[in-house]
C-alpha cells in the first residue's frame, strides 16, 4: 500500500490509534462507520503494509526510575563501521534512539537512564566504540512535548 492509497477511512483509523492504541475493534467500528469484520480487514491491511509497525504504549519515565534524558552527538571517522555501530546501539536498552544526521556528527542517540553516573558509563562504552572520535551530550532539564504520533493531516485525501 502506497501513502495515496490511503483513503478517509484509513486516516480516521490511523488517527483513532495513535490517540489510543487500546481502542476496541468495535469503538473503531463505530467511529469509521463499517463492520467489526471490515475494521479488522483494514487494520491487517495497513498492518502489512507497514504503516502500523507495532501497537504500544508510552510509559512515564520518571515513574519508571529514568530521570535522565539526554540527547548525544557522535562522531565517527568513517561509514565502515556502520553495521558495526547500529549492532552496538541496538544492544543498548537505554539507547532509545538513533538517528544519522548531517551537520555537527554524524549520529544522534536518544538515551533514558536512572542517573548521570549511569549515564557516564554508558557514554565510556560508546566513546570506545571503533570509528566513535568524539561525543557530546546534552542533558534534558525539562520536556515540554514528547509523542509519538505522526502528522497525517497532509494525506487527507
Amino acid at each position: 500500500m502506497q501513502t495515496h492509497a490511503l483513503d478517509y477511512v484509513d486516516l480516521q483509523l490511523l488517527n483513532t490509534l495513535q490517540e489510543n492504541a487500546r481502542t476496541k475493534r468495535q469503538d473503531l467500528a463505530q467511529v469509521v462507520k463499517l463492520s467489526i469484520p471490515a475494521v479488522s480487514e483494514r487494520l491487517r491491511k495497513l498492518e502489512e503494509a507497514g504503516y502500523i509497525r507495532e501497537y504500544s504504549t508510552h510509559l512515564e519515565s520518571h515513574l519508571c526510575g529514568l530521570d535522565i534524558t539526554a540527547f548525544v552527538i557522535v562522531q565517527s571517522t568513517t561509514s565502515l563501521q556502520y553495521l558495526e555501530f547500529t549492532e552496538r546501539v541496538n544492544a543498548f536498552p537505554e539507547i532509545l534512539e538513533c538517528h544519522s544526521v548531517t551537520g555537527d556528527g554524524s549520529h544522534i542517540l536518544k538515551i533514558r537512564t536512572e542517573n548521570t553516573r549511569k549515564l557516564e558509563k554508558i557514554l565510556s562504552e560508546i566513546q570506545s566504540w571503533p570509528g566513535v572520535t568524539r561525543t557530546k551530550s546534552n542533558i534534558v532539564l525539562s520536556t515540554y512535548k514528547e509523542t509519538l504520533r505522526i502528522p497525517l493531516a497532509h494525506l487527507n485525501p
